[in-house]
């Protein structure tokens, strides 16, 4: 990397600046109310090749365009806009390493919460290692959240956005603040749901099982990443409504995410579940998206798309 992460640039109003030179007005809608949508995108250093790969870049730019028309923002940019702007402002910072990307669609100017413009982006990548202290660990320990996920009827899940993130933030810093690493949502009706900012699976007697779209949870890009992996390397998975006392007594579990990668589960509620080991599927499906998100797989090589 040729800048430091305080002085690294970022995409912002059409152009590529320092970071420290991105203003945004804090009567806008977006600094009031958290009028925005975004993704988290990562790219994967291939040392071998010397080559940077963004992973399922477009999956995540369609997922973007769909919260942004949910929100009912205005449509200012095209795909291939988003995604050009993208590509230059990673190739600006000439990172050479695993990186996280934000990339965000918020409305600016003087409205209010019902405003659908004018709409405004920013892009800023940063490495991996400077992110969360939870999407950096090895294993997690979890609790089950005394807050619930939100849901369809008050503020969609399947919608990316700013605001829905607080819901997160209340069961990470409850989850924190009683000795744990991260928290798993259950859902208006009791359901296990995902944690903040990740979904789910469990393992049970060699069957991958997670909760069902519909069971407030994200249209994750990872989930179903995990899912295609699973099912290439022949594992049997079940989407399907989970049981709180299922993760009490399952065989693994791990929480996964375009920022956590896919991380095992160690602990639910100081319920024990058994570690990450080479034969179990937990860590088969690691080493597989180790290889397809840093450009080694063919089978999947639709998934990357190369930086440099």
């Amino acid at each position: 990397m040729s800048t430091k992460v305080e002085e690294r640039y970022i995409w912002f109003d059409d152009k590529i600046v320092r970071v420290g030179d991105a203003k945004i007005n804090v009567l806008s809608p977006t600094s009031q109310f958290g009028l925005n949508v975004f993704e988290g995108v990562r790219c994967y250093w291939n040392d071998g090749q010397k080559q940077l790969f963004a992973f399922r870049l477009d999956d995540h730019l369609a997922r973007l365009k769909r919260s942004q028309r949910l929100l009912q923002m205005e449509d200012k940019y095209t795909v291939e806009e988003l995604k050009q702007a993208f590509l230059d402002v990673v190739r600006a910072n000439d990172y050479k390493e695993d990186i996280a990307v934000r990339q965000t669609l918020f409305v600016d100017g003087f409205g209010s919460w019902s405003s659908c413009g004018p709409v405004n982006m920013f892009i800023s990548p940063i490495p991996k290692a400077k992110t969360s202290a939870e999407y950096n660990k090895k294993g997690l320990n979890c609790c089950i959240s005394s807050w619930r996920r939100i849901g369809d009827t008050n503020l969609s899940p399947r919608i990316k956005c700013g605001a829905n993130y607080i819901n997160s933030r209340s069961a990470q810093l409850e989850a924190i603040r009683n000795g744990y690493d991260t928290a798993i949502f259950l859902n208006e009706y009791g359901k296990v749901s995902e944690g903040p900012g990740s979904c789910l699976f469990m393992v049970k007697n060699g069957e991958l099982v997670t909760p069902l779209l519909t069971d407030s949870v994200l249209e994750s890009i990872t989930r179903d990443t995990v899912i295609k992996m699973a099912l290439s390397e022949g594992i049997t998975v079940k989407e399907r409504s989970i049981d709180r006392t299922e993760l009490y007594t399952c065989d693994e579990a791990f929480l996964c995410g375009s920022a956590m990668g896919i991380t095992p589960v160690l602990s639910v509620d100081k319920y024990a579940i058994r570690s990450c080991n080479d034969g179990n599927i937990t860590n088969r499906l690691y080493k597989k998206y180790a290889v397809i998100n840093t450009g080694n797989s063919e089978q999947f090589s639709d998934w990357v798309t190369p930086i440099y």
